[in-house]
């Protein structure tokens, strides 16, 4: 009985929020867990094993492109359909989130480049950030946060950094009112820095690179401020929606009402 109970004055979600994961077993770690936290519902597709992507964000609150060991510059087809596809939330304006490779392939989509550092250098570990401030106007940062990458990228036109770092120059850029390219990895969980640093082992000899020791001791000084900036974070990137304004204008038409 309490159960039933339970279920009929559960309150339906605030909407989806549409995952895109590179791996058989990609998760989208403590992003995902604090979205539901926050009563979303998500909706998990990986292109790269036949999964569409929508036409229209319109049944959608937002959409986050995880990263993965892929780079935006290979040819595979699931990669160009992904890039092709930010177009979407892009010009319909409805809050798009990319994630190390996801953010990549949102600068390949606004005709940036992605290449790796002119030395050679890898950022796998913790390393420092700096907020522009333009950024500390968005949201007050973290100093400290997670990286897994080789590749970085240049600022796309039109864009505005919010954030850059010591090793890679630019970490975090917004792209038009509700589309944000991150380069580190605030969804990490403890669970996911293990199979990293495990899987991805022979990539710590990279230049620049931390040791595993290094990884797993740092996660429990720096996750407790990423963690109270991500749950922040989403707060403000979901409210930047562009489309507010015109669905209440829309439904305000279809009922003979003017929007104030």
């Amino acid at each position: 009985m309490a159960k039933l109970l339970k279920a009929r004055t559960a309150e339906p979600p605030k909407g989806r929020i549409l995952i895109v994961l590179h791996q058989e077993q990609s998760t989208a770690g403590k992003l995902g867990q604090m979205l539901m936290a926050k009563g979303y519902e998500l909706d998990k597709r990986k292109p790269r094993f036949g999964d569409t992507l929508p036409e229209t964000m319109d049944d959608h609150a937002g959409a986050v492109i995880f990263g993965g060991p892929m780079s935006a510059n290979d040819p595979e087809d699931f990669v160009r359909q992904e890039i092709d596809w930010i177009s979407v939330p892009l010009k319909e304006g409805a809050p798009f989130l990319g994630v190390c490779l996801g953010a990549q392939m949102m600068v390949k989509q606004l005709g940036g480049k992605v290449c790796e550092h002119p030395d050679g250098c890898a950022e796998i570990g913790f390393y420092p950030l700096h907020p522009t401030e333009a950024g500390k106007k968005l949201i007050h940062w973290p100093q400290t946060v997670y990286q897994w990458h080789r590749e970085g990228f240049d600022l796309p036109a039109g864009t505005e950094l919010l954030a850059c770092g010591d090793m890679f120059d630019n970490q975090a850029f917004m792209a038009g009112k509700a589309s944000i390219a991150l380069q580190f990895h605030s969804e990490m969980t403890y669970a996911m820095a293990h199979r990293w640093t495990v899987h991805g082992a022979k990539r710590f000899v990279l230049p620049g690179a931390q040791s595993r020791p290094d990884h797993m001791g740092n996660w429990f000084r720096y996750d407790p401020p990423i963690r109270a900036w991500l749950d922040r974070f989403l707060d403000v990137w979901l409210a930047l929606d562009g489309r507010k304004s015109s669905r209440h204008e829309k439904k305000a038409g279809k009922t003979g009402q003017v929007a104030a």
